[in-house]
């Protein structure tokens, strides 16, 4: 009798740290403000993580980056400020991947994974590549570790977007374009 009640309070034991545990897919974060631990997936994020990938001519283009929603709020110069470095987009660096060196910008860049960040300004916006994919926001954003930097002008989208979105296009002449949307505006720069 005794090893089988042993054996019960064994087992209990085991599934009760396997409940606490967080299920396949899962990250354990913490509510600062209640002192609690919960487990969350990435896709339930209030940001929640998007992909788009083309083709321009034999070029494979991929963004990975999270997509804040407007929620009545003043985004430019408020939640995005004004001429300060920003993640462009939201939780972990946007980054970008291209399959062969391209032109990027104006400028070339090589093959490879790079982080996709910004500086917003009201008449102009600073794009920059950086090296180092694999970052949080950009809180520990490195300008030494910066492959190339460029000038856009923002400009008035044709529709509100609540959600910010990246898109790809390109024409038979494999001419490309990457195009950010958020709110009211739009950027665009070229990729080929």
């Amino acid at each position: 009798m005794r090893t089988i009640f042993g054996r019960i309070t064994c087992l209990a034991f085991v599934t009760a740290s396997l409940a606490a545990q967080p299920a396949a897919g899962q990250t354990k974060t913490t509510d600062k403000d209640k002192g609690q631990v919960t487990a969350t997936k990435k896709d339930d994020r209030p940001s929640p993580p998007m992909t788009v990938t083309s083709k321009v001519g034999d070029l494979s283009v991929t963004i990975n980056y999270s997509s804040p929603g407007v929620k009545g709020r003043t985004v430019w110069g408020e939640l995005v400020p004004y001429d300060k470095v920003w993640r462009t987009g939201a939780n972990e660096a946007t980054t970008i991947e291209v399959s062969r060196d391209c032109k990027f910008g104006g400028g070339l860049l090589r093959a490879g994974k790079y982080a996709l960040f910004s500086i917003p300004s009201q008449n102009e916006w600073t794009i920059i590549v950086n090296s180092v994919p694999d970052q949080w926001g950009a809180y520990k954003y490195d300008e030494a570790k910066d492959v190339m930097r460029f000038k856009v002008k923002p400009k008035t989208s044709s529709e509100f977007n609540e959600r910010l979105k990246f898109e790809i296009a390109s024409d038979a002449q494999a001419n490309g374009n990457v195009i950010l949307y958020w709110e009211n505006l739009m950027i665009s720069f070229e990729i080929r």
